[in-house]
């Protein structure tokens, strides 16, 4: 079933993003297609608040984030950027707020309890590869292509570097930030940007796979990995070693790895609890 998470842009009689349940996954769909799913006001602000419903709701197993339309997303929207510099202070106060706005979305995907995978078709650009970058896993069709092109305009991609500079080596980033040049959905795999790339007319199955994959292991196990994962990941490594066997020590006292090696050695499927 799906539904309206948003209002309507101002320019735009759709709703910016579109919410359906697939099962135990929930499916986000960025729905600009005439402005390429640029990130406007209201479609950051829908993002922000599916996913803050999401992550509390216990039905829910996982995120499939993908666009409609041929492009995944266009990263910002310029037009709405470039209509603010009449402001008095040259637009600077609504630039700082929109850069906000959208590193909380980034941030919140990483901080929500439930794995969230990219669906992505077309193009992923500038923040729209940081979306992708900033996703758990991501899955992409054999034409989807991925560049932060920012360098081209005068305006270098710089939150698209947080994400991008943690998912690829040092050198795949700067060449994609310095040459802002797209690269196909293969190279992107090999690079370690996106998990595997499949035709397009199996992207939304492949996700959803992949989704109901997630869902079959118990909920407050994957949230515990999830949040360490991140955690650990920027620690130097004798403070992530001890960290993660604080963690390893606590998820041996949940109920669901009582369970899950019970189940194990008596070879019988685990019943896993709630989140």
């Amino acid at each position: 079933m799906s539904q309206t998470l948003q209002t309507p842009d101002s320019d735009d009689l759709a709703p910016p993003l579109l919410r359906e349940a697939r099962g135990a996954a929930a499916v986000l769909t960025l729905n600009r297609p005439d402005k390429r799913n640029a990130l406007s006001e209201d479609l950051l602000d829908g993002l922000q608040a599916a996913l803050d419903q999401l992550s509390g709701d216990d039905d829910v197993k996982a995120i499939v984030i993908t666009g409609n339309g041929p492009v995944f997303c266009a990263g910002h929207d310029l037009g709405q950027l470039t209509a603010r510099r009449g402001d008095t202070d040259g637009g600077k106060a609504y630039f700082s707020e929109i850069m906000e706005r959208c590193s909380a979305v980034m941030q919140t995907v990483l901080r929500c309890p439930k794995p969230i995978i990219a669906a992505v078709q077309g193009a992923a650009t500038a923040a729209g590869c940081q979306l992708v970058a900033s996703c758990d896993l991501a899955i992409a069709s054999q034409d989807a292509t991925f560049c932060t092109p920012g360098v081209h305009i005068g305006l270098f991609c710089s939150t698209p570097m947080i994400a991008l500079s943690r998912n690829v080596s040092r050198k795949h980033a700067m060449e994609m930030l310095l040459l802002g040049d797209p690269i196909e959905a293969e190279r992107a795999s090999d690079m370690g940007l996106i998990n595997r790339v499949v035709p397009p007319a199996e992207l939304l199955d492949a996700s959803l796979q992949m989704a109901e994959q997630i869902a079959s292991k118990s909920p407050a196990v994957v949230k515990i990995g999830k949040e360490a994962f991140y955690k650990q990941i920027e620690m130097p490594l004798s403070q992530a070693y001890d960290y993660a066997s604080q963690v390893m020590v606590e998820n041996m006292l949940h109920r669901d790895a009582e369970e899950g090696i019970g189940a194990f050695l008596e070879k019988r499927p685990p019943i896993w609890g709630k989140s």
